[in-house]
């Protein structure tokens, strides 16, 4: 059996989408999602500048953590919220995690909806910013890499037509598969958050079709400011799938032998690896060793995947 075949490394994912020739950096047009989201991102934009690329982060005045500790060029626009509005959203939204332990697509939605609203409205606050829009036209990028978590990023992507490249771990509702026109069949691939497994019985197979409709129901009602915001800066009704639809790379942070078994587009690249911790080197007696001198192994890859679920821990030597 032939052995399998690790993931790409990122950033050499992105130094060849980005690059026009191979000696050549590219112009890359950062639009990041605040909080935990920004810590795999940063990683990844400190690693390509590293690499020679210009990297541009657009980003609000208000913010936890973004743009820190980067030697980049950092782009801001006003907020119309305060940083105590947003620390009082989040701590609603962690309140409801605790008393409410259920896990699954309706409740998570109504938990975040009036967070994700704050965030989605300041987009229009972007736009607005006549001298920054005219900055972004006029410095010619070479793409946008962007967290679909922040739809205004999707936005930005398809008002001036630049190919982009999202990073996440997984999506609500049903974005991937429309986005990358892949199919997902609902006998053996559980929706997300159902608690499914890839081997149903007959009545989980009708509990994740009827998940799968409800999703229709659902998403339109969650990302309803976010898309009137692109209608209005696209001046064309537009919908997630014609957003999602325009992504050119998905960078997934999982593994595939980590996930469900189904079709992957050619779009769609694992790159799991980037969640790693280098761990020290580890010493070890031999049994039966004269001397009792420890042997040096090699550290193991601690590959720690985040985001939705349990986390995961896997080891190679």
């Amino acid at each position: 059996m032939a052995p399998a075949r690790l993931p790409t490394p990122l950033p050499q994912c992105l130094c060849l989408l980005l690059a026009v020739g191979f000696a050549q950096a590219g112009r890359l047009l950062v639009v990041p999602k605040d909080g935990s989201h920004w810590l795999t991102m940063g990683t990844v934009v400190e690693k390509l500048i590293q690499r020679g690329h210009e990297v541009v982060v657009v980003m609000p005045e208000v913010s936890w953590q973004l743009g820190q500790s980067l030697d980049l060029t950092v782009k801001t626009y006003s907020d119309s919220y305060t940083m105590e509005e947003f620390d009082q959203s989040l701590k609603i939204f962690t309140d409801g995690r605790w008393e409410n332990k259920e896990e699954n697509l309706f409740h998570t939605i109504i938990a975040t909806k009036k967070g994700f609203d704050m965030w989605f409205s300041r987009c229009r606050r972007l736009f607005n910013n006549k001298t920054l829009v005219e900055y972004l036209k006029e410095s010619h990028f070479d793409a946008v890499f962007l967290d679909p978590f922040d739809i205004c990023g999707l936005t930005i992507a398809k008002y001036f037509s630049l190919p982009s490249v999202i990073l996440t771990r997984g999506l609500y509702c049903q974005h991937i598969e429309e986005g990358t026109q892949g199919p997902a069949p609902l006998s053996y691939v559980p929706r997300f958050l159902s608690g499914f497994s890839d081997a149903m019985t007959f009545k989980e197979r009708v509990q994740n079709h009827i998940a799968c409709f409800m999703e229709y129901l659902i998403c339109p009602y969650f990302l309803s400011k976010a898309l009137e915001i692109a209608s209005e800066v696209l001046q064309t009704p537009v919908t997630a799938s014609d957003l999602f639809s325009h992504t050119s790379i998905w960078l997934l942070r999982t593994d595939f032998v980590l996930d469900y078994p189904r079709p992957v587009m050619p779009n769609v690249v694992f790159v799991g690896g980037i969640n790693c911790h280098q761990g020290k080197a580890l010493s070890q007696h031999k049994e039966g060793s004269p001397t009792g001198a420890p042997d040096k192994i090699p550290p193991p890859d601690l590959l720690i995947v985040a985001g939705f679920g349990p986390t995961l821990q896997r080891q190679r030597w």
